[in-house]
């Protein structure tokens, strides 16, 4: 899904309930905005350890996944 098209979705939900936009949308960009620059000290002690247990290698990836969601839906935050 790329960017324009979440902001398409956010912006679906902005026009069709304004109220719920004001207090579910805008908190939800926040914290995945914070989240998404949180998220990448999160791996340094994975590289320092290593990535050779195929556990590590989840995990990683499962933080870069997560990384990649919180940067797409926290992107538009600042803009508001």
């Amino acid at each position: 899904m790329s960017s324009s098209s979440v902001n398409e979705l956010f912006a679906l939900v902005d026009d069709a309930v304004p109220s719920v936009s004001r207090t579910l949308v805008a908190p939800i960009r926040g914290v995945a905005f914070w989240t998404a620059i949180a998220l990448p000290f999160l791996y340094l002690p994975l590289l320092a350890t290593g990535l050779q247990s195929s556990s590590v290698r989840t995990a990683f990836g499962v933080l870069v996944l997560a990384n990649a969601v919180a940067l797409l839906v926290g992107h538009s935050y600042a803009s508001e």
